[in-house]
């Protein structure tokens, strides 16, 4: 989420020589705001799954500190996804997690991710590693940012993914027929996953 804002506005890019966008960045002088960093999320639902149905999402992640994130339905502006995003620090992930089972949350998914984030111009980039692949991730104030930054950067916007991590997730169950429901490094190794399986292709 952009600072000052209560609004996200993003695209993906799944990239197949992540090294070459990351030395890419450092070219355009683009400042390195967070290194590489492990990250648990949780993604909680009721048990009838009234958010998902409803497009909305609420997360408790875990890196260098534990944050509490509200999602909610998303629409397509500027060519990008933008959806309004909550987020704050807690103090506590344990409690944390502990007050939303108490109100009738369930923990539906983990899922983990090792990111790093660049400041470019206007736009943040962020490198992910998942388990399933390599994808950038470009956030900015307008769409027009946003593919002038992805053009900065060599990669198609034609190939833009607008669909969440998780959803790229249940692609893959689909066309592998996976059985496991979390998202981690663990669940996918020694797993080939080609980006055709993802329903996406490389953008760089």
């Amino acid at each position: 989420m952009m600072s000052g804002s209560d609004q996200e506005l993003e695209v993906k890019f799944y990239l197949s020589r992540p090294e070459q966008l990351q030395a890419r960045l450092e070219d355009l002088g683009a400042r390195l705001e967070q290194p590489p960093t492990h990250e648990i999320n949780l993604r909680f639902d009721t048990p009838e799954l009234d958010l998902l149905k409803s497009g909305r999402l609420l997360r408790l992640r875990q890196d260098h500190a534990s944050h509490v994130t509200y999602k909610g339905p998303g629409r397509i502006e500027g060519g990008a996804r933008l959806r309004q995003e909550l987020e704050f620090i807690a103090s506590h992930f344990a409690t944390a997690r502990a007050l939303f089972e108490a109100l009738g949350y369930e923990v539906m998914m983990m899922y983990e991710k090792q990111r790093s984030t660049y400041a470019l111009g206007a736009v943040l980039v962020t490198l992910d590693v998942m388990p399933y692949g390599n994808f950038a991730e470009i956030e900015g104030p307008d769409g027009a940012s946003i593919k002038h930054a992805a053009m900065q950067l060599g990669l198609d916007w034609q190939r833009r993914i607008l669909d969440s991590y998780t959803m790229l997730f249940d692609q893959a169950r689909q066309s592998l027929h996976l059985t496991f429901r979390d998202l981690s490094f663990e669940n996918f190794a020694g797993l080939e996953v080609p980006p055709e399986a993802l329903g996406v292709l490389p953008a760089d």
